[in-house]
């Protein structure tokens, strides 16, 4: 039998050879008799077609875990290396406290929170609560990506490891810290700071130091860096008469939640393609040769604060039902690489009351003699999130794919949104929301719910979360009690509540905490329902142009009035003025200044709703409000205001006149990136940050495109990776999804066995356990 050790590529084969050589039927049928030969081997075919997008092919899931992990590993080592250290809080071992994650968190701050969400029991029964299936995907991942791991580190590891003393080999139970930290995005994950800096009033003076600004700006950011656009097509509305769908996630082009795009095949079980986040091994959004799907982040609660009464005669235990009751106390040692590189353990203590832990924002939660505040997060009980996944990945119909999230209730903080290949629309709000209804609101907070935050009653049991007995998971809603509707025209979403997926069918009545109605929409939503608007057909170009199309929708609410005002404005606003009327009303690649300016003026009045013309109309949602109050002298002063300090700031920033946006917002190599501020209406979000002289650049936005229509012959789908493939600045898949999304080029995604084997870029090769053995033994 010939030999693939070491995941040669056989791109050398004459490619009628190679085809018949290795047709799928026969590929899978020899890595059954090797596995046969040697128990437990795991074996895994991986094809690579064009921008480098690996195609896994393998007879069970330990195989196919096999070559996740090490396709994986082959293009993303270091990152999820250094994810894995994030997660098992030992970053400040080798790059000291002070050091910053690729949140800006301090390292210490980060490394003393994955010590308590990851301790070990809640790490073994997360573990323990897998299926076979799940687990032997798990183990599969781990051995892939330790076998990558130790080929490139005998080639020499890539730039980005660094020293690479802190790569090590990974476990099943990484990737489930790496999974739990997933579930702790929409909840406890916000508030680390919080929770490990929480101190006794007794002892304040000893208070760690952290930046709860930095908290306090993380949790404000979380829907702009990880938000999403999505459009459902049904028959009714498609050009085809079959389902159509726009998958547009805007998830960060860094760290840890950076989208990575492959297939996954087992014959006759699974055939699945899209993009998963860094250590899952499953599709996230994607679609089978039956339906598409994909997510956008909810606007729910996934988790409550409770109002702790404390004990006037101690501040660490705190009374229920009049009893009293002591914190328990969660003693956390980690080691801190001190300047001179000396280790040295620093112990910090977790406070937690039957609902959490104690989480403490100076000003916002404070703990004091009377009370302190417990987090509760719905997720960190969510054990079902893989196996959610990975039965929505095998979903043979749209009422497969509903009825395992129903039975499972595994999505953690995200809308579902699909179709089908008969043409049918799904939407879904239905992810792990606390039951707190209504009535217990009234109860235990304020009447309306109302606010960023919900804060209950924590001093009587009758506010603890509802228990149905059809949930999946006690205290949580069951799901019949939250959104979904099935439609033959469509169903979008771009991250507002449930109740405008389609203005003909409004979701109305739910818990606060699931969705409100009577709100204005964001720009992005509004924008996406005008677009769909009336009753004409819309095929991949429509879907397509709502993203390339780089509009500034606020742009069309506005400008005009803008422009008005300008014409009457005094001269020191000239300039400004100008750049605003020769500006093209788009964040494209060819805009002018105009659009920074209308950036940081827009910034300005959506703080002031008054100034609008025409306000918020719960009863006109799709257009109010819109105009400005250009007539009233408070909106002038307030333009001028906003004019004068955005030339200031242009100014400083170093951005010249005659700058076009391709040159200023960029991707890491240098890759211009069209696409603007998601609170502008851009549906092509992106965020951005000042990096240098009229530079920014991209860490988070559109990430993973993929536009799928059914036909008579199947799914047919089109897509990017925004960011491309790899995070190695020295691979041939570092930048090249990038320069072709800049250029508004969506690429064909391989599916089917033809054509992924008829690429231009085809390769591929076979690696199995006992070839990685059989190598190691003729070493020694």
């Amino acid at each position: 039998m010939t030999r693939f050790a070491r995941g040669v590529p056989v791109t050398h084969l004459s490619r009628p050879l190679f085809r018949v050589g290795l047709a799928a039927a026969l590929v899978v049928s020899s890595l059954a008799a090797q596995a046969r030969e040697v128990a437990g081997d795991a074996a895994a075919q991986i094809r690579r077609t064009s921008f480098g997008v690996p195609h896994i092919l393998a007879k069970d899931e330990r195989g196919l875990g096999y070559g996740i992990g090490y396709a994986y590993a082959q293009d993303n080592l270091c990152l999820l290396a250094g994810e894995v250290l994030t997660v098992n809080g030992e970053r400040s071992r080798y790059f000291g406290g002070e050091g910053k994650t690729v949140e800006q968190r301090d390292n210490l701050s980060s490394d003393l929170f994955f010590a308590w969400l990851n301790r070990p029991a809640p790490v073994d029964d997360f573990l323990q609560a897998q299926p076979v299936a799940v687990r032997d995907l798990l183990e599969g991942y781990a051995s892939g990506y330790n076998r990558a791991l130790g080929e490139r580190r005998a080639q020499g590891l890539p730039a980005e490891c660094g020293t690479g003393d802190w790569v090590r080999p990974i476990t099943s139970r990484d990737l489930v810290k790496l999974t739990r930290r997933l579930l702790a995005e929409g909840g406890a994950g916000q508030f680390a700071e919080a929770v490990v800096a929480a101190t006794p009033p007794e002892l304040a003076a000893r208070r760690p130091v952290v930046d709860y600004s930095v908290a306090l700006a993380r949790q404000a950011r979380f829907s702009a860096e990880r938000g999403s656009n999505a459009v459902a097509v049904g028959a009714e509305r498609s050009a085809n008469g079959r389902g159509l769908l726009l998958a547009n996630p805007h998830f960060p082009w860094v760290g840890g939640l950076r989208f990575y795009q492959m297939q996954l095949t087992i014959p006759g079980q699974l055939d699945v393609m899209g993009a998963a986040l860094p250590g899952l091994p499953v599709i996230n959004i994607g679609f089978n040769q039956h339906l598409a799907w994909t997510h956008t982040v909810d606007t729910s609660k996934h988790f409550t604060l409770y109002r702790l009464q404390l004990d006037p005669k101690d501040s660490t235990r705190y009374l229920l039902d009049g009893q009293s009751l002591p914190l328990d106390r969660q003693t956390l040692s980690v080691a801190v690489k001190g300047d001179n590189g000396t280790l040295s353990q620093v112990e910090r203590t977790i406070y937690v009351s039957k609902f959490g832990p104690v989480v403490q924002l100076p000003g916002q939660l404070d703990w004091d003699r009377h009370a302190a505040y417990s987090l509760r997060d719905a997720n960190l009980e969510n054990t079902r999130v893989l196996q959610q996944w990975y039965r929505i990945n095998r979903a043979d119909s749209l009422d497969a794919l509903k009825g395992s999230v129903e039975q499972l209730q595994g999505i953690p903080w995200v809308n579902t949104l699909a179709v089908d290949s008969a043409g049918q629309a799904l939407y879904l709000n239905q992810s792990v929301v606390p039951y707190v209804d209504q009535a217990l609101l009234d109860q235990c907070s304020n009447p309306q719910g109302a606010g960023p935050l919900i804060v209950l009653d924590g001093s009587r049991s009758a506010c603890q979360w509802k228990v149905d007995a059809q949930a999946a998971q006690p205290g949580i809603f069951p799901a019949h009690l939250l959104p979904h509707l099935e439609r033959r025209d469509y169903v979008q979403h771009a991250n507002d509540s449930a109740w405008m997926a389609n203005p003909a069918q409004p979701l109305t009545g739910f818990s606060p905490l699931v969705s409100r109605a009577d709100q204005p929409l964001g720009m992005r939503s509004r924008f996406a329902l005008q677009r769909l608007q009336g009753n004409g057909k819309l095929g991949v170009t429509e879907l397509q142009q709502m993203v390339f199309g780089d509009e500034v929708y606020l742009a069309t609410l506005v400008l005009p009035d803008l422009l008005q005002w300008c014409k009457t404005a005094a001269a020191d606003v000239k300039g400004v003025c100008d750049s605003l009327a020769a500006w093209n009303g788009k964040a494209d690649l060819d805009s002018g200044i105009g659009l920074v300016h209308f950036e940081n003026i827009a910034e300005v009045l959506l703080q002031h709703p008054e100034s609008w013309r025409v306000p918020f109309d719960a009863a006109d949602p799709l257009h109010t409000p819109r105009g400005l109050a250009v007539e009233q002298a408070v909106v002038g002063k307030l333009l001028r205001d906003a004019a004068l300090a955005s030339a200031e700031a242009v100014q400083q920033s170093g951005v010249s006149a005659e700058q076009r946006w391709g040159q200023i917002q960029q991707a890491a190599d240098g890759t211009p990136v069209p696409g603007g501020p998601q609170a502008l209406g851009v549906y092509n979000a992106m965020l951005s940050i000042p990096v240098g002289p009229g530079k920014r650049l991209v860490v988070s936005g559109s990430s993973y495109l993929q536009v799928v229509s059914f036909t008579e012959h199947g799914p047919e789908a089109q897509g990017l990776l925004a960011f491309s493939l790899s995070s190695e600045a020295a691979s041939v898949h570092a930048g090249d999804q990038t320069r072709a999304f800049a250029a508004k080029r969506l690429a064909p995604i391989p599916f089917t066995e033809a054509q992924i084997k008829a690429d231009p870029q085809y390769r591929q090769y076979v690696i199995s356990e006992r070839d990685k053995a059989q190598v190691a033994s003729a070493r020694k």
